[in-house]
């Protein structure tokens, strides 16, 4: 399978799987391709293309390298998302959209994640402490589509692609699983022209850990 074919494939799951219990479709959201496949390993791919909105906590890590992180965006890598980056500016309102075939309750944010540390940037954009109640006839408006505000970075903070993520988090605690999605931006001066951004310089390999029980990533917004 071709990386095009693989990316069709994975995007078309992500919105119609049976399976589905969540995901970002707008902002364009990271998207499993070949270096997931190369840093996580083949299991890992596996269940996110049986599943394109999988817990993390169903993400085998068997045969991971110590470039894999699913608790960063499930695993997705940025090089397999290069051209999937958008532009942003300080004090942009941001629309965003999701998709929750199968609801489960627990708290949800959206917060910039530095990717390089896996750590927040500030408070989150926006929170939920109920999200995704399964007990509703109908899930409310807004948990399929909100808005957030860019808020203003340090000077050189997110300006290279790759650098920063806008992350969406959401634990069912019930459920006990995790669910994310992260779209790529960088920032932009307001009013500058939409040119293609930069790329980061591949990070650093990090040092392999244990696998990891699934309650860890229970009310973790890392």
């Amino acid at each position: 399978m071709t990386k095009a074919s693989l990316f069709a494939a994975t995007a078309a799951l992500l919105i119609t799987s049976a399976l589905a219990h969540g995901n970002i479709t707008s902002p364009a959201a990271r998207l499993p391709g070949p270096a997931m496949k190369a840093a996580c390993g083949p299991d890992a791919i596996a269940a996110v293309q049986a599943d394109g909105t999988t817990p993390l906590e169903d993400v085998p890590t068997t045969g991971a390298g110590p470039n894999c992180n699913v608790g960063l965006c499930r695993g997705a890598q940025f090089a397999d998302n290069k051209d999937r980056v958008s532009t942003f500016t300080a004090g942009q309102v941001v629309d965003m959209k999701a998709i929750l075939p199968i609801p489960h309750e627990g708290p949800m944010n959206v917060s910039i994640v530095d990717t390089k540390t896996n750590t927040l940037m500030g408070p989150p954009l926006i929170e939920f402490e109920s999200y995704a109640d399964e007990n509703l006839a109908v899930l409310p408006a807004n948990n399929t589509a909100f808005s957030v505000k860019v808020p203003a970075m340090p000077a050189g903070m997110c300006a290279v692609a790759g650098q920063c993520v806008m992350q969406w988090h959401w634990v069912g605690t019930a459920a006990q699983q995790t669910y994310q999605s992260c779209v790529d931006f960088v920032m932009a001066p307001a009013g500058a022209a939409g040119a293609a951004p930069p790329a980061a310089a591949p990070p650093a390999p990090i040092a392999p850990k244990p696998p990891v029980a699934p309650v860890r990533f229970m009310f973790e917004v890392r």
